[in-house]
C-alpha cells in the first residue's frame, strides 16, 4: 500500500513524499534505514481503499499510453525513475494512476527493478504477459523497444475490441427490443384477446390455445423466469470465473460452433503470432514468446495448448509437430507456416505475416458474419411476432367463415 509521510532529513530540512509498504510500521522501518525522522505517516485514499475492494486491472488505454512514454522518455536517455516521474506529472488530476505511478517509482529509489516494482505495487493489477515482457527486457537490454511493442499491441488489441463492440450494438439492439415486444404481447395484448374469445364460448384452434396457455404461463411465472435468468448468469460467472473446468468447456464449446468458432480461433491465432513476433523482435526466445503469448490468449484450451508444445520444445521438439500431434488440432495452414519458418529461420517474419493475414481474414468474416445476422433476425422478430398475430386472429377467421 502507499502511504504519505512527512519526515526530517539529516540536514534538518522538512520532506514530504509516498512510500509503498505493507503496513504501516513497515513504512516507518524504512523511512528510518533511509536516515528519515518521520513525523507523520498516512495511507492514501488508494491504499485506505485496498482493504475493502479488490485490486482492479489497469485500464489497456492507459497501459498503451503509459508505455509509449516510457518508451519516448528512455530512448531520449532518461533514467527509469525519472521517466516514471515526469509520466506521473501528466496525472496530476487523477489520485489512482498518480498513486500508482508514484508507488513504481517509491518501488524504483528502494533498488527494485521496473517489473519487480509493477508486481508489487497496491494499486492496479498488471497483466502477467506485459511484467513478464518487462521483465526479459531488462535482462537483455532492450526495455525501450519492447515498450513500444507493447503499446503497440496493446493498442491494436483495443481497436479490435471496440470495433467488434461497435459492430455488435445494432444486432444486440434488435435482439432486447424484439425480446420487449413479443413479452409484451405475451403478457399484455394476449391476455385481453382472451377474455374476447372466452365471452364468445367458441372453440379455439391449436395453434391459439398453444399461444394463449404460454401468455398464462409467462403472466404466472414471469418474475420467476426473470430470477432463473438472472440466477443462471450469475452462476455462469462465478464459475467461469473460479473453475478452470468449465470455463475450459466452455471456450472447447465455443470452438466448435460452425462460424463462431472459426471466428474465435482466427482471433486467439493473431494475437498470438503477433504476440511471438514482438517479443521475438525484441530479442526474447523463442520458447519463452511462446509461453508468454499464451498468457495473452483469452481461450483456455488453445492457451493450455501453448504451454504443453512449449514443454515440447524445451524438451528439444519443434512446435510445429508439438501443434500436429496435439489432441486439439488448430488451423492446419497456420502448422505449416510454423514448421516453414523453423526450417528456414524466418520464424519472426511469418509469425508477424500470419498475424496480419489472421487479423485481416476476421475483418472479413466478422462482416460477412454480421451482414447475415441482420436480416436473420429482422426474420426472426417478424416469424414470432406474426406467429402471435395468426394465432390471435385464426378464430375471429373462422367466426367469419362460419357466419
Amino acid at each position: 500500500m502507499l502511504y504519505k509521510y512527512r519526515a526530517i532529513d539529516k540536514n534538518g530540512e522538512t520532506q514530504k513524499g509516498m512510500i509503498e509498504a505493507a503496513s504501516e510500521s513497515e513504512a516507518a522501518a524504512k523511512l528510518r534505514a533511509a536516515g528519515l525522522l518521520f513525523d507523520s505517516i498516512k495511507p492514501t485514499k488508494s491504499a485506505r481503499a485496498a482493504f475493502f475492494a479488490r485490486k482492479e486491472n489497469i485500464p489497456q488505454t492507459l497501459l498503451s499510453r503509459l508505455a509509449r512514454d516510457l518508451a519516448i522518455y528512455l530512448k531520449a536517455g532518461v533514467s527509469i525513475v525519472n521517466a516514471i516521474r515526469l509520466a506521473s506529472s501528466q496525472y496530476a488530476n487523477d489520485r489512482k494512476i498518480n498513486a500508482f505511478l508514484t508507488a513504481i517509482a517509491t518501488l524504483l529509489d528502494e533498488g527494485k527493478s521496473f517489473s519487480q516494482a509493477l508486481e508489487s505495487q497496491s494499486v492496479f493489477n498488471v497483466p502477467s504477459f506485459f511484467r513478464q515482457s518487462i521483465k526479459i527486457s531488462e535482462d537483455g537490454g532492450v526495455l525501450p523497444d519492447v515498450l513500444l511493442e507493447l503499446s503497440r499491441f496493446i493498442k491494436d488489441l483495443e481497436g479490435i475490441k471496440k470495433q467488434a463492440r461497435s459492430a455488435l450494438f445494432y444486432p444486440l439492439f434488435i435482439v432486447a427490443v424484439s425480446i420487449a415486444m413479443v413479452a409484451f404481447m405475451m403478457v399484455v395484448v394476449v391476455p385481453q384477446i382472451t377474455g374476447m374469445f372466452e365471452q364468445l364460448g367458441q372453440e379455439l384452434p391449436p395453434l391459439t390455445r398453444f399461444v394463449i396457455a404460454a401468455s398464462d404461463f409467462f403472466t404466472a411465472y414471469w418474475l420467476v423466469i426473470i430470477l432463473l435468468i438472472l440466477f443462471a448468469a450469475i452462476a455462469h460467472s462465478f464459475l467461469f470465473n473460479t473453475r478452470e473446468a468449465y470455463r475450459y468447456a466452455v471456450h472447447s464449446f465455443i470452438l466448435r460452433l460452425p462460424l463462431l468458432g472459426r471466428i474465435a480461433m482466427t482471433t486467439e491465432l493473431a494475437r498470438f503470432c503477433y504476440m511471438c513476433s514482438v517479443l521475438m523482435r525484441s530479442g526474447v526466445p523463442f520458447v519463452q514468446g511462446i509461453r508468454l503469448a499464451a498468457q495473452v490468449q483469452n481461450n483456455s484450451v488453445l492457451s493450455s495448448l501453448f504451454l504443453k508444445c512449449a514443454d515440447r520444445v524445451v524438451e528439444g521438439g519443434r512446435f510445429s509437430v508439438a501443434l500436429a500431434q496435439a489432441a486439439f488440432r488448430v488451423d492446419e495452414a497456420f502448422i505449416r507456416a510454423i514448421a516453414l519458418g523453423e526450417e528456414t529461420s524466418e520464424l519472426e517474419s511469418i509469425l508477424s505475416n500470419l498475424s496480419s493475414l489472421y487479423f485481416e481474414e476476421n475483418r472479413d468474416r466478422i462482416s460477412i458474419f454480421l451482414s447475415l445476422l441482420e436480416p436473420v433476425l429482422m426474420l426472426v422478430v417478424g416469424g414470432a411476432v406474426g406467429f402471435i398475430i395468426a394465432a390471435m386472429l385464426l378464430p375471429i377467421f373462422s367466426m367469419s367463415i362460419g357466419t
